[in-house]
């Protein structure tokens, strides 16, 4: 039997909203497994869909770039140690230069950037440059991760959105059936609009087709036990089920969230509203939304 100690209840808490002695009871029939113990809370009722993100702890900075002719775009978490640092000019300003060099150099992955020459000057590695910032700032810091786009279409654009200090960052790609749609300003003001509401709703996809079949049966699994404590017939238990992963979609599905800005439209309404505005086509490509610290609080 897992000790459960008082961290571990108060994270539970946090990720899902339920009770004290609830997170506690369910974290003991869970043997201290955290993610079993939310199906137990989400299954008894107790728990909505659960936040990781809100587990997430690391100091440091989210920050991004996009290129100016809107066709690259870089999503970049850099690590530190404490919080006066993340605030700390130099370090955003090596933020920047990390997010500027993965749009010039396009590195397949982290290992790779670090042993890359540094774009603007070719004599140091990106991991030597990190160096000289570590002893600059003196505290260790590390790059966590990134994302790069390059616009797959045509016309249209790429957005990177960064809230508050650094906490949060997303970046989305927005196509256009036409190049005038592309340049116009209501078309930035939507994609602006679309990658706030990422970073405040934190949907998992853009649209439902692309939840992966196991996390659907997941939530399904979830709903038909939640329908089964009512008692009702089987008939009404699936009824029950059936619309409650219709509810988890408009939850997680971007273009069937309610929009941030005016709860009685969803995104996919908005869209194309916009795009009739327009006289174009309009499509959400794809998105990145990075919460600081959730890569190592999921590890």
């Amino acid at each position: 039997m897992a000790d459960i100690t008082a961290t571990m209840v108060k994270d539970l808490r946090e990720c899902t909203g339920a009770g004290m002695m609830d997170c506690k009871k369910a974290l003991a029939e869970a043997d201290g497994d955290m993610d079993v113990a939310v199906d137990i809370l989400r299954t008894k009722g107790l728990a909505a869909l659960a936040k990781k993100a809100g587990r997430a702890t690391n100091e440091g900075v989210i920050g991004g770039i996009v290129s100016d002719d809107g066709r690259t775009g870089v999503l970049v978490e850099v690590n530190c140690e404490t919080d006066f640092v993340a605030r700390n000019a130099s370090f955003k300003s090596f933020v920047v230069d990390v997010a500027s060099h993965i749009a010039a150099a396009a590195p397949a992955d982290v290992a790779g950037l670090l042993a890359q020459p540094y774009e603007s000057r070719p004599e140091v590695t990106v991991e030597q440059l990190l160096g000289e910032t570590v002893g600059k700032l003196g505290e260790n810091m590390g790059i966590a991760r990134f994302a790069r786009y390059e616009l797959a279409s045509d016309n249209g654009g790429i957005t990177v959105y960064i809230h508050g200090v650094g906490n949060i960052g997303v970046m989305a790609e927005i196509s256009a059936s036409t190049p005038d749609a592309a340049a116009a300003g209501d078309f930035a003001a939507f994609a602006k609009d679309v990658a706030m509401q990422i970073a405040a709703a934190a949907p998992l996809a853009v649209r439902r087709e692309e939840i992966p079949q196991a996390t659907v049966d997941h939530e399904m699994d979830i709903y038909k036990a939640q329908a089964a404590e009512s008692g009702k017939p089987e008939q009404i238990q699936e009824k029950i089920a059936t619309g409650r992963l219709e509810k988890y979609y408009k939850e997680v599905c971007l273009l069937e969230q309610p929009f941030v800005k005016d709860p009685d439209v969803s995104v996919k309404q908005y869209l194309e509203a916009t795009a009739k505005a327009l006289g174009a086509e309009l499509d959400v490509v794809r998105f990145e939304r990075f919460v600081l610290g959730e890569t190592a609080s999921a590890e």
